[in-house]
C-alpha cells in the first residue's frame, strides 16, 4: 500500500491554533461502521452513543515543560534541546543535579560530542556525549536543582510543529501549559499530549459514570516520533519509533471484566489503542499488567485484538495516525469522512474536534 493512498487536500485555516475557549465544546464527528452513517455532534453527546457496561481506556501520560532554550557556551550561538527519553536517573553530585537524557538538539550548528550548551537561564548545562540521526543527541545534564524543577520555572511546552508560537509569547505559553494537558494526567514523561483526551471534562465523566460506563488507564508516554512523517514511498517500510508504556493490573482486570459482561472496549487515542494492542498481540489477545516498550505500527490490513472503538482527533495527511484509523474504519471511509469534515469546516489535529468510530 502507498503512502500517498492516506493523502487528502487540508485548508491551512483548518489546522486549529489553539484550543476551544472552554474546554469539553469540541465538535464530534461521528463514525458509525455498521451502519455506514455520519453524524455530527459535540463530544458533550459522547454518553449517547456508550452503553451501560462499557469502558474507556485512557492515557494519563503528562507533558512536561520539556523543551528549553539556551547557547553554545563557547560560541553563545542559539541552540535548544528537547528532552525525549531519560537514560539514567538523576543523582546528587557536588551539590549538583546530574541525570542523562535522549534529546534533539535543534540548532543552526550541528552538534557534536564534547558541545556544551547552557539553558535554562544558566540553570542547566548540556554535555553532548553522542549524536545520532536527525539531530538526536546523546547528554549529560547538570541542574542547580531538581531537573523538573528547573523545567517547570524555565521549560516550555512543546506543542506539535503545526501549531506555531513565538518562544517569547507568555500568554501563549501559560495557554499552552495548562490546555496542553488532559485533566486526568497524572505519569509524567510525554513531550506529546495524547489529544484525544483534551476533549474530556469532569462533567462529561460524571455524566458517563453515571451511565455506567467505567474508566481505566493506561500509560503510553507520547515521544517527538508521533509527529515523525513517513518518507517511505510503500507503507510497510515506515518503523515506529518506540515508546515506553505501562498497562496496571487494574486496567487488566477491568478489561478482563468488560468483556466477559459482553461490553466495549472504546480506547481514547491513538496512543490507548497502541499500547493495548501491542500487549494483545504479546499475549495471545488478552491484556495482562506489563510494562515495555511500544513500536507497533497499526496501518491496513490489521485485525484488532483489543479495541472495539475509538475516540480520537483528526490526523495528517498520509501520517501513521490517519493509518491507524483507516484500519479501524476502512481507508475510503476515512478519506470520505475528513472530506466531510473539511466541507463543514471542522478543526484538525491536535487541538481540533474528534471523530467518535464505532
Amino acid at each position: 500500500m502507498l503512502t500517498a493512498d492516506f493523502d487528502y487536500p487540508l485548508p491551512a485555516e483548518l489546522i486549529a491554533q489553539t484550543p476551544p475557549a472552554v474546554r469539553g465544546t469540541s465538535r464530534m464527528m461521528v463514525l458509525d461502521r455498521a451502519k455506514d452513517t455520519l453524524e455530527h455532534r459535540a463530544i458533550a453527546d459522547i454518553g449517547n452513543y456508550l452503553r451501560p457496561g462499557d469502558l474507556l481506556v485512557l492515557n494519563d501520560t503528562r507533558v512536561f515543560p520539556a523543551r528549553v532554550l539556551g547557547a553554545w557556551e563557547d560560541t553563545a550561538g542559539a541552540a535548544e534541546l528537547l528532552l525525549t527519553d531519560p537514560i539514567e536517573p538523576e543523582r546528587i553530585e557536588a551539590g549538583m543535579h546530574v541525570s542523562r537524557w535522549m534529546c534533539l538538539c535543534r540548532s543552526g550548528r550541528r552538534a557534536r560530542a564534547g558541545h556544551v550548551i547552557r539553558l535554562a537561564q544558566g540553570h542547566l548545562r548540556a554535555e553532548v556525549l553522542a549524536t545520532g540521526e536527525e539531530g538526536r543527541a546523546d547528554c549529560r545534564l547538570v541542574a542547580d536543582a531538581p531537573l523538573m524543577d528547573v523545567l517547570a520555572a524555565h521549560g516550555l511546552t512543546p506543542v506539535p510543529p503545526y501549531i506555531h508560537r513565538d518562544p517569547n509569547d507568555a500568554d501563549a505559553a501559560r495557554l499552552d501549559r495548562e490546555r496542553y494537558q488532559t485533566i486526568y494526567a497524572r505519569e509524567v514523561g510525554a513531550v506529546a499530549a495524547p489529544t484525544a483526551g483534551l476533549h474530556f471534562t469532569e462533567a462529561i465523566f460524571a455524566a458517563l459514570e453515571a451511565k455506567g460506563v467505567r474508566r481505566a488507564f493506561v500509560t503510553l508516554h507520547v515521544g517527538p516520533g508521533t509527529f515523525r512523517p513517513v518518507k517511505a514511498e510503500r507503507v510497510e517500510e515506515h518503523h515506529m519509533d518506540a515508546e515506553r508504556f505501562h498497562v496496571p493490573a487494574a486496567t487488566a482486570e477491568a478489561i478482563a471484566q468488560t468483556r466477559a459482561a459482553g461490553g466495549r472496549v472504546i480506547a481514547v487515542g491513538s496512543t490507548s489503542v497502541r499500547t493495548l494492542e501491542t500487549v494483545a498481540q504479546a499475549n495471545g489477545g488478552r491484556i495482562v499488567p506489563c510494562s515495555g516498550n511500544s513500536a507497533i505500527f497499526i496501518h491496513p490490513p490489521y485485525r484488532f485484538l483489543a479495541v472495539d472503538a475509538m475516540l480520537t482527533n483528526f490526523h495528517l495527511p498520509q501520517s501513521t495516525l490517519i493509518m491507524m484509523v483507516a484500519a479501524l474504519a476502512g481507508r475510503e471511509r476515512i478519506l470520505a469522512a475528513y472530506r466531510e469534515a473539511v466541507r463543514l469546516r471542522y478543526r484538525f489535529f491536535s487541538y481540533g474536534d474528534c471523530m467518535l468510530i464505532l
